[in-house]
């Protein structure tokens, strides 16, 4: 029969026993000793870390917000300071040899205040307006332009092509004409060009053509308003009648005294 271990007996001075290893681990919580100084460090680290992706999470916020405002502010800007129109006739298919040195020009307002925006190009070509003129029937045509025939198409004789378009809330004219030559001068100086745009071509270099394109608001063309008549019958009655029998030529003069 196996005997049951008996544990000594303890002295009331001998000294506790000694805590093992796992036993000396120190815990979140060591109690009144030491105030709880690791739990307070473990709360302060994690503080920092949420500080730390709140800052994060800002960032990415404010720079989502720029950068989805920023783009369709771009694009605003553009459009605004870029004029459509031109755009269009950016698009225009013709050939390089019809479009040389375009310059732009432009007036008024776009919402018509006031006056209502105008659009001037004008662009040389390398080939007479025989050749240049159709090139660009055929791209305004290709681009949804309508060719508009009226009586003040031009207003004033022109020389070359002149045509006349609409599309939309929109009118063009399309001038296509012999370029301006420079006669050669008599004392040997250099000529002096009459107008800086479209230069006009040298001597002995008159070819080509220059081309214009007038592009304003239908609204602000008195070519699509209705025109005045000349017929009689809608003038009515002349405010101003002409008197055919004079009031006074039955009158005789009185005898003047002698």
């Amino acid at each position: 029969m196996a005997r049951a271990a008996v544990a000594p007996p303890v002295s009331p001075d001998a000294p506790p026993p000694l805590r093992s290893a796992a036993g000396d681990a120190p815990s979140d919580d060591d109690g009144p000793r030491t105030g709880g100084p690791l739990r307070v460090a473990r709360s302060e680290l994690r503080r920092q870390m949420r500080e730390r992706r709140r800052l994060r999470l800002g960032v990415l916020v404010a720079v989502s917000v720029l950068l989805l405002g920023a783009v369709p502010a771009f694009f605003a800007i553009r459009t605004l300071s870029r004029d459509p129109v031109f755009g269009s006739l950016d698009e225009l298919a013709v050939p390089t040899w019809a479009a040389q040195d375009p310059v732009d020009n432009v007036s008024g307002s776009r919402w018509c205040i006031q006056d209502c925006r105008l659009r001037e190009r004008s662009a040389s070509s390398e080939r007479a307006p025989e050749e240049t003129a159709p090139e660009y029937e055929r791209a305004l045509a290709a681009a949804g332009w309508q060719r508009w025939r009226i009586d003040r198409c031009p207003e004033q004789p022109a020389p070359g092509a002149y045509t006349c378009w609409r599309r939309d809330e929109l009118t063009l004219d399309l001038w296509v004409r012999p370029p301006t030559c420079v006669p050669p001068p008599a004392d040997g100086r250099p000529a002096v060009p009459p107008s800086p745009l479209p230069s006009p071509a040298a001597a002995g270099e008159c070819t080509g053509s220059l081309v214009s394109l007038k592009v304003r608001n239908a609204i602000d063309d008195d070519r699509t308003r209705p025109q005045p008549s000349t017929d009689p019958s809608l003038t009515g009655e002349d405010p101003f009648p002409t008197f055919t029998d004079d009031p006074l030529d039955d009158l005789t003069p009185a005898p003047s005294p002698s």
